[in-house]
């Protein structure tokens, strides 16, 4: 069976190299961006595997007349793959999807204009990365489960008192509270108390066998 003229630019190993070169740029200029205020080694390890492992897969396939279709089941399998060690932040599996697309991007994309579409679209992506990450305006809502010990605060008419007592004692700038539960012979209830900070706070518990 012969390949059409696409395939075989897609197969040129001038035209492999240059696709490689331009991917592993971008997932390095990513894990710049990722790890300085991340700091976690492990997900580094991950971008890169799973960013060269689609690559390669991707620009070795497009050797066969594989449909748009394929593509699209390809990347939903790798972006819905979930670690049963730990669960992933929001932002994580952000950072992953991205290292996926950006494999696929290289891969597969038409390159009729000398890779000039290519870098710009890698570009783009990067930059939004970079600015998003860094978006300072922005504030975090979290949250802490409190046991506290004075319940005869609780009522509705006492709530500024109470968030005056929560402030002093946690040192947070607790903005609003919600009654969890309320345990009259123990004298304590459990409250959770919302705060505004910088970064997230809120950590995902681990992921269990039984999931």
């Amino acid at each position: 069976m012969e390949l059409d003229e696409n395939i075989i630019t897609t197969l040129s190993s001038g035209n492999l190299i240059t696709r490689a070169i331009i991917d592993l740029v971008a997932i390095l200029i990513m894990v710049c961006i990722y790890y300085p205020k991340h700091k976690n080694k492990d997900f580094i390890f991950t971008f890169f595997l799973f960013n060269v492992v689609n690559f390669m897969i991707c620009i070795l396939l497009a050797s066969a007349k594989i449909k748009i279709g394929f593509a699209f089941g390809l990347f939903a399998m790798f972006s819905i793959i979930r670690y049963r060690t730990i669960a992933i932040s929001i932002k994580d599996m952000g950072y992953f999807f991205v290292c996926v697309a950006l494999a696929m991007l290289n891969s597969l994309a038409a390159v009729d204009d000398k890779y000039i579409i290519l870098i710009i679209c890698n570009a783009l992506v990067l930059f939004l990365a970079f600015f998003l990450e860094r978006l300072s305006f922005l504030k975090n809502e979290n949250a802490k489960d409190i046991v506290y010990d004075k319940v005869e605060l609780i009522k509705p008419e006492l709530r500024d008192e109470l968030l005056l007592d929560l402030n002093e004692r946690t040192g947070l700038n607790i903005h609003r509270i919600e009654i969890v539960s309320i345990d009259y012979l123990k004298d304590v209830a459990v409250l959770k108390a919302f705060y505004y900070a910088k970064e997230s706070e809120n950590h995902l518990p681990n992921s269990k066998d039984n999931d």
